[in-house]
């Protein structure tokens, strides 16, 4: 499997003298597999450029998948330089976190509106479809690829791709549930079940691209945009036994000598760990290739389920709100039902079991002070149920 960085940058790009050594383009990484597989991972401004490469390079038509994570800006506003999307013949499958129906084309089609920009996405000349993604598995080529949701405030994926006796995970932008206190030694293991799962995600990785945008310092100021600090990072590989970190999503404001900085503290976590994992700061132009290794068990991720959303399961999305608080059901119910959301309601924790067997709900709302049987006790009973179906709903 090869890897190259196309773009590094998180949020904003960032151009200019202080950023040549590790590039000022946002998200974008090309992966290629040994049957020729093409994946694309995130489409921001590093996008234009390798568009035009895959341009000069191809003598005939060209198929790609896109993996987009989310479609906050610095991860699709490459969509409309990228070139190969105005080559007639090229077939271009787009791959996102399906929301309520054609969510990824309103998104995509949005910052192409004629007020932004001059071409409108029903130009493109190459042939594109359009993909709504849920936590599951899929095959692309000879990559097998999962799928899980990372925590940020946009509804986005991370990918876990093996193929060729390999294994990549790409995980941006990720904040952790909970943060241990900074004196814990290197390698802690997290205190949050969500924070576990992702660890779980990482695991037996011959290369992690992980968002590491802050430090533990910068964090605090930084709570609730949907980044991580580089020092939990590095425990969460190093507790995957991952043997290669790439730090990326680099902060607009991190000039060069600040990530080589970065890097030398993540280095040193790594030693004060005893750990053997290799830290690196992802830039601009890298080319990794990811040698195969000796088959390892895939660690426990579900669902096995597909990841691909069907219009029929779109369709049948819908969000259980369970609260004994009228006022606060009212609220929610009318936000939601004014973005087309199908809604359920319960006031107690036995009826929001018994809605959530007869529903099967997309999602639940759930309020932890329920008279009877109080929210605990309800995700407790969900997550024993032997029923994927009311096991996987998300809490």
């Amino acid at each position: 499997m090869r890897v190259r960085f196309w773009g590094t940058r998180g949020s904003l790009p960032k151009p200019g003298q202080t950023a040549l050594r590790y590039g000022g383009n946002t998200s974008c990484v090309e992966v290629r597999a040994a049957d020729g597989t093409l994946v694309v991972l995130d489409c921001g401004t590093g996008a234009h450029e390798f568009g035009r490469a895959l341009v000069t390079a191809s003598h005939s038509p060209t198929h790609g998948h896109l993996l987009i994570t989310h479609t906050h800006w610095d991860h699709i506003q490459g969509f409309p330089f990228f070139a190969p999307l105005f080559v007639p013949g090229n077939l271009w499958e787009i791959y996102a976190p399906g929301g309520r129906g054609r969510q990824l084309e309103a998104s995509l089609a949005g910052q192409m509106a004629y007020e932004y920009f001059p071409i409108t996405l029903e130009a493109l000349n190459a042939e594109v479809r359009l993909h709504d993604l849920t936590e599951g598995v899929f095959d692309l080529g000879s990559i097998r690829v999962t799928t899980q949701y990372l925590n940020h405030p946009r509804l986005t994926l991370g990918y876990r791709l093996e193929a060729d006796g390999a294994t990549l995970v790409y995980a941006t932008d990720y904040e952790p549930y909970a943060l241990l206190p900074r004196q814990v030694p290197p390698g802690t293991a997290p205190v949050h079940h969500g924070d576990r799962r992702h660890v779980r995600f990482l695991e037996g990785a011959d290369l992690i691209i992980h968002d590491a945008q802050y430090t533990l310092d910068e964090f605090p100021a930084k709570a609730g945009w949907g980044h991580a600090p580089m020092e939990r990072v590095v425990d969460y590989a190093m507790l995957a036994q991952a043997k290669q970190l790439a730090l990326f999503h680099h902060d607009p404001t991190r000039h060069d000598e600040a990530v080589d900085r970065l890097c030398e503290l993540a280095s040193a976590r790594v030693a004060d760990g005893e750990g053997a994992l290799q830290v690196f700061a992802a830039a601009e132009g890298q080319i990794i290739e990811l040698a195969p290794g000796p088959t390892r068990p895939r660690p426990a991720i579900a669902p096995e389920a597909s990841a691909l959303r069907s219009l029929s399961s779109r369709e049948a999305s819908s969000v259980l709100i369970v609260d004994d608080d009228p006022d606060m059901v009212f609220m929610l119910e009318t936000a939601l039902r004014a973005e087309g959301v199908r809604v359920l309601t319960a006031t107690s924790g036995k009826a929001a079991l018994t809605r959530a067997h007869q529903e099967r709900p997309s999602l639940i709302l759930l309020d932890m002070h329920l008279p009877g049987l109080d929210g605990l006790a309800v995700c407790r009973a969900l997550r024993a149920e032997p029923d994927p179906a009311c096991t996987m709903s998300r809490l």
